[in-house]
């Protein structure tokens, strides 16, 4: 599994109606539809709200090829000039999974 992180910044709000517009004119359920797709779901800093977290999760590289070879990338494209979007973004592959960790969650 491969895991991206991207944060979207900008001003006035423009990452929260970046994300709300890509949520309303389903472009999101459409990439969750892709073939791979594990998780694709955005977040809104409490303490930075010109900011917003996607966490995009694929089940490997080939998959994340695939979706960047689609036409959802030109419609995501257009909409990050739109508003003037700035990004960073993070990589993790795998998952490490230790079970002492289980003892911290509550479920």
């Amino acid at each position: 599994m491969i895991t991206v992180n991207i944060r979207y910044t900008g001003t006035d709000g423009a990452a929260r109606a970046f994300a709300e517009e890509m949520v309303s004119t389903g472009t999101v359920e459409a990439i969750r539809s892709e073939p791979g797709n594990l998780r694709y779901d955005y977040y809104v800093p409490l303490d930075d709200l010109e900011t917003v977290l996607l966490i995009d999760s694929w089940e490997d590289q080939a998959a994340i090829d695939a979706h960047h070879a689609s036409p959802m990338m030109g419609v995501i494209a257009a909409l990050r000039e739109k508003y003037d979007l700035h990004m960073t973004a993070e990589r993790f592959v795998g998952a490490d999974e230790n079970p002492e960790d289980e003892r911290f969650l509550r479920k």
